[in-house]
């Protein structure tokens, strides 16, 4: 179970700090699209942060399973929030959003699966 929770922290620290670095400097398209969709510069900076956080969190938890569960679920109530953001703009209807709009799902499951398997790991 120790070796599960170490791939999903791993992967879920890559997924996470690259998100949240673009969002975190407010440079690229990214960034862009969500202050264009009504989201303030400081919120979107904001949000970077906490997904840069949940990355280090997830990689600290490696060796204090605490932190990487906190982490897990810290980034998991985040991409709840980027699903109802999503659903709010409509972006599960567009054809042309749905693939990055679904993302957040998958991540909020794999998420959840870290946690359970850090907690189980200890």
């Amino acid at each position: 179970m120790y070796i599960a929770a170490v791939v999903l922290s791993v992967l879920l620290a890559l997924f996470s700090f690259t998100a949240g670095a673009p969002k975190a400097q407010l440079k690229g398209s990214v960034p862009e699209g969500l202050i264009a969709k009504g989201l303030s510069s400081g919120l979107v900076r904001f949000i970077g942060l906490a997904e840069i956080a949940a990355a280090v969190g997830l990689v600290v938890g490696i060796w204090w399973p605490p932190l990487g569960i906190a982490a897990a679920i810290g980034l998991a109530v985040v991409m709840i929030g980027a699903v109802r953001y999503h659903a709010k703009w409509g972006d599960y209807a567009n054809s042309e959003a749905r693939g990055a709009a679904t993302a957040p799902i998958l991540f909020a499951f794999v998420a959840v699966a870290a946690a359970l398997t850090l907690t189980a790991s200890q």
